[in-house]
């Protein structure tokens, strides 16, 4: 066992070119390993909790989740004692690695005591540094401050850290670097299995290079929701749960398997089964502590996650956001986040929403000002009288769409509506006490009932609730707001605009078209905008009772004015969590949302993304044979075009009874205020406001119907497991045994010929253009995570391989496959590269030859070549999903560097951890201002010396036609620069592990 502080923040593993940061840090290396006894200590402590993780999941008497006693024999009360346990381990090896330096903020260490007597545990006392500016600091920074100050040893974390921090009004805008130490991980499966992927492999790589592979395990608790593998197969159906998961089971049981030998064969890391709920919603309802206390030590929740939408947490008042798996690996191993201080936008609420008006209009609305506003990196913090009006659930809606705007974070400071919703989702009496008694000891509470103190933002924003009016969002991005009463007049100017974002191009003769068809013997018709999925599916809107039930009354009036869902349309429900299903069916409500072919198809992330399954053969033919821009509906986060459905063109973001509305309606070409939706069993019109429930409706439905019942009964059982889940027979092998037969989970190539010596920086020489984009190339572009298409590379790799088409299964369940997931960068079918002129599709035009080919064909190509290449993209590069493969494929396939107007927070992160270098076009430039074809060579220059190379830094990329031009390489943290001089961020953690 050795002293984990010793991976590096600051520093490339070379000394002679240490900067005087980093050979401090570096001195760390040298301290000795933990002792033999120590070691043994710790070891013991590992293998007892390992031994009663095997019984996780066996069903047993429950107690109370958030018990401090010990219960062994209690699957829910083994969560918390597992991660007590390694914490316990955790904090042991972290004293002893600090023992040469005390921290230097003991003396702010304070008593927090509990009313009746005694004490909850100690805090480290923000109050107690009698610091003036701590009080205008906005309450997210104030949990840096607080992590900072707990974890400073003088090593990973310094007292000039904490100064910055506590100087964020000053600092802030001087892009300064801190580190940030998160209380957990969280994972869901179509980022954790590349993520176990990864540690299975640097298990590999650190015995190859002579050490310990077992150093390869989490230091923090780690969970991992099996959430993303469940398609909609099955839809208008009352066994749709069960059809649909015993196929996701079939389909994806070598990854399950996978999964739960990671759980066992790594310390300190859960799997919660399939069937369970979404991963955010899970987060939300059990996960979240909001304030931990270990071992006495109390301190703020906080968490990163490989999902970027682990912001939902956020409306609980925990500090969280998106990650990618590279990232989210290194902290789990002991590697502080290294980043930049980050700006805080207030955004004030006022007044109170209109009835009838949803969170999900809200969070549009709010969406929409963020991304006008522009947030990429920032912090944005709510606060004002208005926040004290809307529920937690809409608080967690508007948090989950923090990446559609773009932000870090859109957090909401824990009030007393976050207290009563902790006790609705059962957390103890006692526990809600520590959490607010601590909140408000520690200044981190905020309490609208009483004077509010002014806080400092970097920029301010602000919004009347009572002015926000029902909306959707699309037809292609979720910051395209359109409200209701304008969606007929902008669908039509869809049509008639030119192809992008909000056009379609479709000629004015063609706009009226009707496709006839025979759907299972009756007949069909489908228009343009016609609707062929309604899906009320995400966490986003499935966390919040108002909407859903609020979708239900819907169809309740539906039913009862003789309305009927057309047959074709696919329908379905996917709550995110068993709760849902609870209250849906206490309120009476669910046999209305069945009747119109809402049943529920799993629990999981479905149509957003991408796994809505296949249409109908009558639909699909209809859609493709008469080129009809098809739509789908969905109350999901994400509407990029492709990853819905391959033939939904349109795909328009709503709220729940919204989807309900569009699918009675059949069409998004409607005017829900002047056009009747249809016909009522009594011959007369029906319209809109026929159906829509008040604002008053609702909130007694859920009054009524959502009891703190529903959620103790759902989480004591989550823990047990499933019949399919617990009959998986895993080895018990630290290391894993690699099938090269396997199509879903192979060794990748990262660390094959790895020595200890860091390859150090390099430039780019003579490379040729892969790509080049125009704006918003998202991650989905880059690595789809939907269906694999019968003609591309990948699915030939899997035919070739003996894989039946109809066992493809999706990309996004393939990412343990680096061989899959290669073929599949680049491969959505609605990328769109200027080197084929506007052409849309996953292919490039190979310059030497001039073919036109698949992108996967041209990269291996140019490879055995021995070029290098590189992508030019516009503005907002790698938007989208926190999605680690849309950086391990360009490496993959040869991609050096990437020139952007701009780029997305997590995935320019996500690029650098995989040694590949993001450059922006300075101000006003891009590739088409300055003359680039995309057919030139392009040269990078950059030191050879790591030393030389400083953040932010301009640098000058010449082609072969005589054509310079300066950029600004986007390493933003000296540690990123550690990261590119080892050639990505995992070789770095290998290195400094094996050294130690």
């Amino acid at each position: 066992m050795y002293i984990t502080t010793a991976l590096l923040r600051r520093a490339s593993s070379s000394s002679s070119n240490t900067s005087t940061t980093g050979k401090r840090l570096l001195s760390s290396l040298s301290k000795k390993p933990v002792s033999n006894s120590a070691s043994s200590a710790i070891s013991s402590n590992f293998n007892q909790t390992h031994q009663r993780s095997l019984s996780f999941y066996s069903a047993s008497r429950s107690v109370q989740r958030w018990s401090h006693g010990v219960d062994w024999n209690s699957p829910a009360s083994l969560v918390a004692q597992i991660r007590i346990a390694s914490s316990t381990a955790s904090l042991f090896q972290r004293n002893i690695a600090t023992m040469a330096s005390e921290n230097a903020f003991k003396r702010i260490l304070t008593s927090l005591p509990k009313p009746s007597g005694g004490e909850f545990g100690k805090f480290y006392s923000l109050p107690a540094l009698n610091d003036p500016r701590i009080d205008k600091l906005p309450y997210s920074i104030r949990i840096l401050l607080e992590s900072a100050i707990r974890n400073c040893d003088g090593f990973q974390v310094t007292k000039e850290d904490v100064e910055k921090i506590i100087d964020w009004e000053t600092s802030s805008p001087k892009q300064v670097e801190i580190p940030f130490k998160p209380a957990r991980v969280l994972l869901q499966d179509f980022t954790g299995v590349p993520a176990v992927v990864d540690l299975a492999c640097m298990r590999d790589a650190m015995n190859k290079l002579g050490s310990d592979s077992n150093k390869i395990n989490p230091l923090v608790p780690v969970d991992l929701v099996i959430d993303h593998s469940v398609q909609v197969d099955v839809a208008r159906s009352e066994n749709a749960v069960q059809a649909n998961m015993e196929l996701e089971f079939q389909r994806n049981k070598e990854r399950f398997a996978f999964l739960k030998w990671g759980s066992n064969a790594f310390h300190n890391m859960l799997v919660v089964p399939p069937g369970s709920g979404i991963v955010h919603q899970v987060n939300l309802e059990y996960l979240g502590r909001v304030v931990f206390n270990t071992d006495g030590m109390l301190y703020p929740d906080s968490v990163v996650g490989t999902d970027s939408h682990t912001t939902m947490i956020d409306g609980l008042g925990v500090a969280g956001w998106g990650v990618g798996g590279i990232e989210a690996e290194a902290a789990m191993l002991g590697q502080p986040m290294s980043m930049v201080l980050p700006g805080v936008v207030g955004f004030k609420l006022s007044g109170k929403l209109k009835n009838g008006v949803t969170a999900t209009d809200l969070v549009l609305t709010v969406t929409q000002m963020l991304r006008k506003h522009g947030v990429v990196g920032k912090f944005v913090e709510f606060y004002g009288d208005g926040v004290g009006e809307i529920s937690l659930a809409d608080r967690a809606t508007i948090a989950n769409m923090s990446p559609e705007y773009g932000a870090t974070m859109g957090f909401f400071p824990v009030d007393h509506v976050t207290l009563q919703y902790l006790k609705l989702t059962g957390r103890s009496d006692e526990t809600v006490a520590m959490i607010e008694a601590y909140l408000r000891a520690n200044k981190m509470f905020v309490d609208y009932r009483e004077p509010q103190q002014e806080r400092v933002y970097s920029s301010y924003l602000n919004i009347d609730l009572a002015d926000v009016e029902p909306c959707v969002s699309g037809p292609k991005r979720p910051h395209d707001r359109v409200t209701l009463k304008d969606m007929k007049a902008d669908w039509h100017s869809c049509l008639d605009n030119k192809v992008g974002f909000k056009g379609f191009a479709v000629p004015k003769e063609t706009q009226e078209k009707v496709a006839k068809f025979s759907f299972h013997g009756q007949p069909a018709e489908l228009k343009h905008g016609s609707v062929v999925i309604a899906a009320i599916t995400s966490c986003t809107n499935t966390s919040n009772p108002s909407v859903m039930l609020g979708a239900g009354l819907v169809a309740k009036k539906a039913c009862e004015l003789g309305l009927q869902v057309k047959p074709w349309i696919k329908t379905s429900l996917a709550p995110g969590s068993g709760v849902v299903t609870k209250y849906l069916q206490k309120s009476g409500l669910q046999k209305y949302l069945n009747e119109q072919g809402f049943h529920i198809v799993g629990y999981g992330c479905t149509t957003c993304i991408g796994n809505s399954g296949d249409l109908d053969e009558s639909v699909a033919a209809s859609i493709s044979e008469n080129d009809i821009v098809a739509a789908a509906v969905l109350s999901g986060n994400r509407n990029f075009e492709g990853r819905v459905h391959p033939l939904t063109r349109a795909n328009y973001l709503a709220s729940p009874p919204l989807v309900v509305a569009y699918a009675l309606a059949g069409t998004v070409d409607i005017d829900f205020n002047k056009e009747p939706i249809g016909v009522g069993k009594d011959g007369k019109d029906v319209y809109f406001k026929d159906l829509w429930p008040s604002t008053n409706e609702i909130a007694e439905v859920v009054q009524s119907s959502v009891l703190p019942d529903m959620f103790k009964s759902t989480y004591e059982a989550i823990t047990m497991g499933n019949a399919m889940w617990n009959q998986l027979s895993v080895p018990a092998a630290k290391l894993y045994s690699w099938d090269p037969n396997s199509t879903y989970i192979h060794e990748p190539p990262y660390f094959k010929n790895m020595t200890m010596d860091p390859p150090g920086p390099h430039g780019v020489k003579d490379a040729y253009c892969l790509l080049n984009f125009g704006d918003s190339i998202t991650t989905d572009h880059i690595s789809p995570a939907g269906s694999i298409h019968k003609d591309s590379p990948a699915a030939k790799f899997l035919v070739e391989h003996g894989v039946d088409r109809k066992d493809f299964n999706s990309y996004g369940s393939r990412r343990g496959n680096d061989e899959i997931m290669a073929r599949g960068t680049f491969a959505n079918i609605r990328i769109v590269n200027k080197l084929l002129n506007g052409e849309v599709g996953p292919k490039t035009l190979h310059i030497p030859t001039g073919e036109k080919i698949s992108v996967f064909d041209a990269a291996m190509r140019y490879k055995s070549a021995g070029v290098g290449t590189v992508v030019l993209a516009g503005a907002e590069y790698g938007s989208g999903s926190s999605r680690d493969w849309a950086a391990k494929g360009p490496m993959l396939l040869g991609v050096k560097a990437v020139i952007a107007k701009s780029f997305e927070r997590i995935h320019r992160s996500n690029l650098v951890g995989m040694g590949i270098v993001p450059l922006c076009f300075k101000p006003g430039e891009d590739a088409d201002t300055l003359g680039l074809t995309g057919h030139e060579r392009y040269t990078i220059d950059l030191p050879s010396n790591i030393n030389e190379i400083r953040p932010g830094q301009d640098v000058t990329v010449h082609t072969d036609n005589g054509k310079s031009f300066t950029c600004t390489a986007r390493f933003d943290t000296e540690v990123e620069l550690a990261y590119f001089n080892h050639g990505g961020i995992l070789p770095y953690v290998i290195r400094q592990l094996t050294k130690q």
